[in-house]
């Protein structure tokens, strides 16, 4: 009778194992974990990479691109301005931070991941600046080895032209 009243016995390293691979919450966080690295480490890690390997000469001063925010904005930080949100001209992207479906955001996310992988692969990048936007940016025109960055997204895909007028619909 005593042996039946003892407290079973603590669970093995296999019984946990097993316990861990059926349960949601591994899954749940798996995924978290894979989300969180996907939408903000790896593309901070390689926009520092860019920002420290890729000089960005304009205008008598040499800047960095910082951070890629979208596919048409960049954060630039430059000796005589310091750090600013930049507007790149000539073409429009679908937004990411403000999408209408879906398969804006997914459109977003691959216009950013186009913009930082040109940056990379190019040796010369140089800034023509034209003023500021109505929310405050700078407006940049941005040249990857002598190439209008307008040109080399819209004949990716990931860009269309922008004359000014009202935004299409992506979705």
């Amino acid at each position: 009778m005593a042996r039946l009243l003892r407290p079973a016995r603590a669970p093995g390293p296999v019984t946990r194992l097993l316990q861990r691979l059926v349960s949601p919450r591994f899954y749940l966080k798996t995924a978290m974990t894979a989300l969180v690295l996907g939408l903000i480490l790896v593309p901070t890690v390689a926009d520092l990479v860019n920002a420290a390997l890729k000089p960005v000469s304009g205008e008598g001063e040499t800047c960095r691109i910082l951070r890629v925010i979208d596919g048409d904005t960049v954060s630039l930080m430059c000796p005589e301005e310091g750090l600013e949100s930049a507007r790149l001209m000539g073409f429009d992207t679908p937004e990411k931070y403000a999408p209408q479906c879906l398969s804006e955001f997914i459109a977003a996310e691959r216009a950013s991941w186009a913009l930082r992988t040109m940056i990379q692969k190019a040796d010369q990048l140089a800034i023509t600046r034209d003023g500021t936007d109505r929310f405050g940016r700078a407006l940049v025109r941005l040249e990857l080895d002598g190439v209008d960055v307008a040109r080399l997204m819209v004949r990716a895909g990931h860009a269309r032209i922008n004359t000014g007028g009202p935004r299409g619909s992506w979705c």
